[in-house]
């Protein structure tokens, strides 16, 4: 795990007293809202409906024991006593008052954590797959290349007023568990034919109102001109990209109107340029960041069996635990999703709880998931019923990893000023009619992905079924999609037709489901389903 070292404490806290100054200035009336607005955002700091809301990084989701434990404490201190992990591999504080967040800051920097680059026109957190460094499928640990994107973006001064928000995500794996293509810079280490390790570039990507499947532009830079490349392609974007039109500034805007083509061409252009001009890769500054990901000290010889005679720790196991590289370990995740309970919320108590087992079971290590969960990546097998009793006993023992109720979903009108409806209330509905009626078992993998307006905060453009809230007349009305994926096989889901009110979407995604039961093919995931048959099916049981 990455260790700040003298110049990044330095930032941090530099960056805690001048919004210090500039909060104590706010409070006085010396400096007017519209000038704190962009000070304020650029510390993570929103102003919601009922409340200011701060948004604390997470780099690649990566947290210490220590890290999970102080941000326990500012829930019980500053907040209403829980925290909210959200699809950015953040967490987000959502009832704060003014004059506390400075000092809120001031904690963070204590445990080397900090809100920076969490909102603006910015590169925003990097992210990264939560197995990172652990799974057995990856080529090599991806955090430390996204470490150096975090370092090399902080405080970039060409990129802090992009035309807007810049999201950027790094893998290693063939199978995508973060939704890499659906980044305005999705990156994937690869293994070319002659053996050595590069970098595939997939670029303007993204969800929200056009959502946009990232085309690759480059299959494979060299791995130390990773930085290089990256910034080449923000360049671009940054000299072409609009700014009349907030609509049409992402980068995702760009490419499409350019062509992936003429797009590839200006970024390579650029490249060479910068390759010519001397800019040389941080090589010495990446060899130093790597010292901080080398394997933590796993035990040999361990056995890979566990007594399975209890059933409901058995489904645990099976649903809620991951390959791990190591032998005798695995991965295990942490449900923030309980039937009835608002999906990536955690309270005071469970963060206490879950800093702990990470460093009881995890060497002290968690990760936040994108979907809104909290996995400990290293576990011994021989743990596993010791940690899940812990768990248990705590309520985040829901065996529903990928399940239908394993549901992401955005705060929604609950809390954001930009919500058209409720997101939270549909979420515990489902779960709870999905556990009444026992389908959810029969389902096997369903992603179930809900966002509150269209900029699609919950990714519903990506869930194998996603519900989308709109205002229609002034009453909260939720659209049907189908077919939707943020993995590997990524798609963007459809529109089924005309929405429903609140109770009707619940029923509707039972009608789905049913039709599925009905016409799947043994071994077939929903998804293989919706492709093999259409939308028509569902269409019929929906609307006749």
């Amino acid at each position: 795990m990455y260790k700040y070292d003298q110049y990044d404490q330095r930032q941090v806290d530099t960056r805690v007293e001048e919004f210090r100054d500039q909060t104590r200035r706010r409070l006085s009336g010396e400096l007017p809202e519209e000038k704190f607005r962009p000070l304020r955002l650029m510390n993570g700091l929103y102003l919601q409906l009922h409340a200011y809301m701060l948004r604390v990084a997470v780099p690649y989701g990566t947290l210490s024991g220590a890290q999970m434990h102080a941000l326990a404490d500012i829930a019980e201190k500053y907040d209403r006593g829980y925290g909210h992990f959200t699809t950015r591999q953040n967490i987000q504080y959502n009832w704060i008052k003014l004059e506390d967040a400075p000092e809120i800051l001031a904690d963070l920097a204590k445990v080397e954590m900090h809100a920076i680059q969490t909102s603006g026109n910015c590169i925003r957190n990097i992210s990264s797959d939560h197995f990172a460094g652990a799974a057995a499928d990856e080529l090599i640990d991806p955090r430390p290349y996204a470490e150096l994107m975090r370092q090399w973006s902080s405080f970039h001064p060409e990129f802090s007023y992009l035309p807007r928000k810049f999201k950027i995500c790094v893998i290693a794996s063939d199978t995508d568990r973060a939704a890499m293509r659906l980044h305005d810079i999705g990156i994937q280490i690869v293994r070319n034919d002659a053996g050595e390790l590069g970098a595939a570039f997939y670029v303007g990507g993204g969800m929200g109102r056009t959502p946009m499947i990232a085309p690759c532009i480059n299959d494979f830079v060299p791995l130390d001109r990773l930085i290089t490349y990256a910034e080449a392609c923000l360049r671009v974007y940054n000299r072409y990209g609009r700014r009349d039109n907030k609509y049409k500034a992402r980068i995702k805007i760009l490419v499409h109107e350019l062509g992936a083509e003429e797009y590839t061409r200006q970024v390579e252009e650029e490249y060479a340029h910068m390759l010519e001009q001397g800019v040389e890769p941080p090589f010495a500054e990446l060899e130093r960041i790597k010292t901080y990901f080398a394997d933590p000290p796993f035990e040999s010889g361990l056995s890979s069996d566990v007594d399975r005679s209890d059933s409901d720790f058995a489904l645990w196991v099976d649903r809620n635990t991951h390959q791990h590289k190591a032998d005798g370990y695995v991965s295990a995740v942490i449900s923030l999703k309980p039937v009835g309970g608002i999906p990536g919320d955690a309270s005071v108590e469970q963060m206490h709880l879950m800093a702990d087992l990470a460093s009881e079971f995890s060497l002290d290590e968690c990760r936040v998931m994108h979907t809104q969960n909290i996995v400990l990546p290293h576990v011994k097998i021989a743990d596993l019923p010791a940690l899940f009793a812990r768990l248990d006993a705590a309520g985040l023992s829901t065996p529903n990893l990928d399940q239908i109720d394993d549901i992401i979903a955005c705060p929604g009108l609950d809390y954001c000023s930009l919500a058209n409806a409720r997101s939270i209330p549909v979420a515990q509905k489902i779960s709870e009619r999905f556990a009444a009626s026992g389908k959810g078992n029969e389902l096997g993998q369903l992603k179930l992905k809900i966002s509150g307006c269209i900029n699609a905060c919950g990714h519903h453009h990506a869930g194998h079924i996603g519900i989308l809230g709109v205002d229609r007349k002034g009453t909260e009305n939720y659209q049907l999609l189908l077919g939707g994926s943020e993995a590997e096989d990524t798609s963007l889901a459809k529109i089924t037709g005309p929405g429903f009110d609140e109770d009707g979407i619940v029923a509707a995604v039972e009608t789905v489901t049913d039709v599925y039961l009905a016409q799947r093919s043994d071994g077939e995931r929903f998804l293989d389903t919706y492709r093999r048959i259409g939308m028509a099916p569902f269409k019929e049981a929906l609307y006749d």
